[in-house]
């Protein structure tokens, strides 16, 4: 069964978001110089430096978001691994991202401060508890045909958050099979 367009670009935006919190991310990618507000304009530096504004008024370290879809992934092999490559290398000019160790209440600063710069709820904001006393929160945010995926995991050893930005056609272009790699099916 095929998905829809908008719901295979959500979906896999979560995908992707939930293995950045995984395999983490960390590059250490000047913020960008770009702040155009026109929808033509707004691409991945735009996106970018948004981010980079809200992290630098959370009072997070700046410096430590990645244009680039993060390196890290599934389990594949031998010509998965070639095709996996390839994908993400086209998949690249569509991604934002960052992470952070630490408590939850500076990326709540920081969702507030994108909210600011005009990212809205998508209405996905939801957290519950995910065993021994940890909570995983998760919310959405879109822009200009980006959509941001928020993510913040706390377990006994484990304290990070997450954030990434992926461009909807991009990822909307997707066919099953290259969206099953991206997975790791």
């Amino acid at each position: 069964m095929r998905t829809t367009t908008a719901g295979r670009a959500v979906h896999t935006a979560a995908v992707a978001a939930g293995a950045v919190l995984v395999a983490g991310c960390g590059s250490d990618v000047a913020p960008a110089a770009s702040a155009a507000t026109s929808p033509a304009a707004f691409g991945q530096k735009v996106v970018q430096a948004d981010l980079d504004a809200a992290i630098g008024a959370a009072g997070l370290p700046q410096g430590k978001t990645e244009a680039g879809y993060p390196e890290g992934g599934g389990a594949a092999s031998g010509e998965k691994v070639q095709q996996l490559a390839v994908l993400v290398t086209r998949l690249s000019p569509c991604v934002v991202s960052w992470s952070s160790d630490g408590a939850r209440e500076p990326l709540d600063v920081l969702l507030s401060g994108l909210e600011k710069r005009g990212w809205e709820s998508a209405g996905v904001n939801r957290e519950a508890p995910s065993g021994k006393g940890g909570t995983y929160f998760m919310a959405t945010y879109e822009k200009q045909g980006w959509t941001l995926n928020a993510r913040h995991n706390s377990l006994q050893r484990l304290n990070q958050s997450t954030v990434m930005a992926t461009e909807d056609a991009c990822f909307a272009r997707l066919t099953d099979e290259e969206l099953a790699l991206v997975e790791g099916d």
